[in-house]
């Protein structure tokens, strides 16, 4: 299984868009600063995921929420 997850920043409610097959370890580890492209943001929040066949679906979800229209819908959705 593998899950496409939404992260808002509590510091500047920016998102943060991936892919794992193990949701609860990433969350983890982008709040740890382990990803250093992200780390002054912290800290995060899961504002959804989405449950995955498979690593290929989640790509392509992943994908498709990181456009545009597909971002300012999620922003809509959760009022950022």
């Amino acid at each position: 299984m593998f899950y496409v997850y939404i992260l808002k920043s509590k510091k500047d409610n920016s998102l943060y868009i991936g892919k794992t097959n193990n949701i609860e370890r990433r969350i983890q580890e982008h709040n740890s600063g382990h990803t250093p492209s992200i780390r002054t943001k912290r800290p995060f929040i899961l504002l959804e995921k989405i449950e995955c066949d498979n690593e290929i679906e989640a790509h392509k979800i992943e994908k498709e929420y990181k456009k545009g229209y597909k971002r300012e819908y999620i922003k809509n959705k959760h009022n950022i």
